[in-house]
């Protein structure tokens, strides 16, 4: 089960708890789902226009990505099936755009 931090979300009017995996972020699941697939549909926008993703990008495309896999860790039973198919749905295209970005730094890496 999920811990949660005695505070609600920053968002105004949510009142939903947030999850301890999600604290530093001060966000509900929802609202931390929500901005998490806005950042990473502008990600792949950018791969989509062959524009670079800037290091500081990526990473926080990979924190987004981890505070995913520990929210399922802590609480696996806890989800509402919408929210584990988002987060799981959120993790595959974070997959496919990290894949993405290797293989075209391999790619780059061989031009110069």
């Amino acid at each position: 089960m999920t811990a949660a931090v005695p505070r609600a979300c920053r968002r105004a009017c949510c009142a939903r708890t947030i999850p301890s995996s999600l604290a530093t972020e001060q966000l509900c699941l929802d609202h931390f789902l929500d901005e998490a697939f806005v950042r990473t549909g502008k990600a792949l926008q950018r791969s989509r226009e062959k524009k670079l993703i800037d290091p500081q990008g990526l990473e926080c495309l990979l924190a987004d990505a981890l505070a995913i896999v520990k929210n399922l860790e802590e609480g696996a039973g806890e989800p509402k099936p919408e929210q584990r198919d988002r987060m799981l749905e959120l993790l595959f295209i974070l997959a496919n755009l990290h894949e993405y970005v290797a293989h075209l730094s391999i790619r780059m890496g061989r031009l110069a």
